[in-house]
């Protein structure tokens, strides 16, 4: 949600940028701007507009300086104030002299503004963050402070969450960043900075980047260290430079039209790499350090509470199936946006597992500090190294499914299961509530699903004959049992985030209990029915569909017969178990609604309204 890209150097500043803020763009946004310092001439150089980064750049053509080495640029979302050129970032202060981007929101802004009107101060935008550099603006010179300290001393009296980069023309040797909530990656480079949301828009630069944590500050100095401070109580921090595990090649296409697309395809690989030095197969051997390191506290667990959002809450759904079929322990699954507003009874014997691609939900991250609060043990499993999630919780597990730039998660969906499936393992061999014999089979059909998945892909050809059929439907249902129940409702999520037809995923014993009101030969109706688990009773609940002219698309298991000559139209996949059948059935699913919303003109890799990584509530 919203993307930050500064640079700070001796290279020109704006292809940086621009090049930047195309790499942020999966993460959702409505407008885009951009600010320059010309040296020459020492200006600040600013344009911005309602629309696209290509917007963008039609219009900055005319404010381009070979010779401006410094600048900032940001993709907004909006929050306070409707998405137009005037509300788009960066801000300038009442004087002209500050310059602010920032993602996230001030919470406390309507106060801070009357009694900026009260002394005299005009806002041009509807924004919060107008706002916020108005009163750093204040501070500075009521109080006759440096940038850096009154960008701090500001930033305590703000109620919210940002990431922000403040630049002052009368000092243009430096940008301060600080970050709340909202994440910041600092790129280290030789005799130049970089400041992003992620390090997305720096990796061919530098390998080098440093990650603010919550409530922490950085002045950025040409020619001068880092300076790294706690804006609360002004402590200096010794700077963490990790070395980047992504390199440029999984940030850009690869030849295929859509990252969503190559993302689908990318899954038979990161499937593997997420199980790869953790699943020894023959050895019956699961190793996970973060499970290891913790085992008694998963082993003595009363409750296992699992906390997520969107998709990642779908694959917890899979979990908990999983977990307690395998370990006897009980499971809940919660919305962590609802959790950490309903007063969750957590106890200290409880494992808490959190699930967010980006690392950086703000929801979810919230329902970690609540947990941790509680006393319980907080697990995360997260896909991006060095995340919030990944620093606030006691232990957990990567995913490896590399960058996911596509807004519809698809790869992280099967690799945050396949996580969580080596959990369940691992402590049903430890608990002993698994046979030595069922063990060994899981262990062995895990790792064979990564080519079982790439025999799914095979059904990419069906999937589109289908789409076609099916891109100008209206409503569309999912419907799926036990295990392939998660999978109906990511099945259904999928479709309306990409093609924006309106779908619903329900258990299908649940289709009497109210949809069925809506089938006639105008609903295209997904049912997920192979041949493991509740097979006989899907055959029931696609006749019924059948004898109310509802239009069926099946995906069985290969050799099926029975559904076949009911359904209207069938994807086969392969034969896997019921429990890890999910990580198969979802491939087709993902292929159907890429190709519908292609069909239908959509934006795949940026739907409207919607951003990669929700970082406000």
């Amino acid at each position: 949600m919203c993307g930050i890209v500064g640079y700070i150097g001796y290279r020109e500043a704006y292809p940086i940028i621009i090049k930047g803020l195309k790499r942020l763009e999966y993460r959702g946004y409505d407008s885009a701007g951009i600010m320059l310092y010309d040296s020459n001439d020492k200006t600040l150089k600013i344009a911005k507009t309602k629309g696209k980064v290509s917007d963008l750049e039609a219009k900055s053509k005319e404010i381009v300086a070979s010779n401006a080495t410094i600048g900032m640029g940001h993709t907004r979302w909006a929050t306070h104030g409707v998405p137009n050129d005037i509300n788009s970032h960066p801000h300038l202060s009442n004087s002209g002299n500050l310059v602010i981007i920032h993602n996230g929101i001030i919470e406390n802004y309507e106060p801070l503004k009357k009694e900026l009107l009260n002394r005299g101060y005009t806002f041009a935008s509807d924004t919060d963050t107008e706002v916020l550099v108005n009163l750093i603006e204040e501070v500075k010179k009521k109080e006759n402070l440096k940038l850096g300290k009154a960008v701090q001393v500001a930033l305590n009296q703000v109620v919210g969450a940002y990431a922000i980069c403040v630049f002052d023309k009368e000092n243009p040797d430096e940008i301060v960043v600080a970050r709340l909530g909202s994440p910041l990656a600092i790129g280290v480079g030789q005799d130049e900075y970089f400041v992003a949301s992620d390090a997305s828009p720096f990796i061919e630069y530098t390998s080098n980047a440093i990650y603010l944590e919550d409530e922490e500050m950085a002045i950025i100095r040409l020619h001068k260290p880092l300076k790294i401070r706690k804006i609360k109580d002004d402590t200096l921090v010794d700077p963490y430079i990790q070395e980047l595990q992504m390199n440029l090649e999984q940030i850009e296409k690869g030849g295929y039209d859509h990252f969503m697309l190559k993302e689908i395809y990318e899954q038979p690989n990161v499937i593997k790499d997420t199980y790869r030095g953790r699943l020894l197969a023959n050895q019956g051997i699961i190793q996970m350090a973060g499970v290891e390191d913790n085992l008694e506290k998963f082993l003595h667990a009363q409750r296992i509470l699992i906390v997520a959002c969107g998709t990642s809450w779908h694959a917890g759904l899979v979990a908990e199936y999983i977990i307690e079929e395998f370990t006897r322990i009980p499971v809940e699954v919660e919305y962590a946006s609802e959790f950490r507003y309903r007063n969750p009874i957590i106890n200290k014997d409880d494992v808490v597992i959190a699930i967010s691609q980006s690392g950086e939900t703000a929801d979810t991250l919230a329902a970690i500090k609540l947990a941790k609060e509680k006393g319980a043990f907080v697990f995360g499993v997260c896909n991006v190294v060095g995340s919030s999630i990944s620093r606030e919780t006691h232990a957990g597990a990567y995913t490896h499914a590399g960058p996911e730039i596509g807004v519809a998660s698809t790869k992280a969906f099967t690799t945050q299961i396949t996580v969580l499936t080596m959990i369940a393992l691992r402590l049903a061999k430890a608990k002993g509530t698994l046979s030595n014999s069922d063990f060994h089979r899981y262990l062995q059909e895990l790792e064979v699903i990564p080519e079982k998945v790439r025999e799914a892909l095979e059904s990419n050809e069906k999937a589109k004959e289908i789409a076609a059929k099916f891109k100008d439907a209206s409503n569309c249902l999912y419907l799926g049992r036990g295990y392939n129940f998660p999978v109906a409702l990511e099945g259904a999520l999928k479709l309306k985030e990409i093609s924006y037809i309106h779908a619903e995923g329900y258990p299908a014993a649940e289709m009497k209990h109210g949809p069925i009101a809506l089938i006639d030969e105008q609903m295209p109706v997904v049912v997920i029915a192979p041949k493991q688990g509740h097979y006989d009773k899907v055959v029931s609940n696609i006749q019924e569909i059948k004898s109310r002219s509802g239009k069926i698309i099946a995906v069985v298991t290969k050799g099926d017969i029975q559904v076949k000559e009911l359904a209207d139209h069938v994807i086969e996949i392969p034969e896997t178990s019921d429990a890890l059948s999910p990580l198969i059935t979802t491939i087709p699913l993902q292929l159907l609604s890429y190709h519908i919303a292609v069909m239908r003109e959509c934006n795949v890799d940026q739907p409207r309204n919607l951003a990669k990584s929700v970082t406000v509530e």
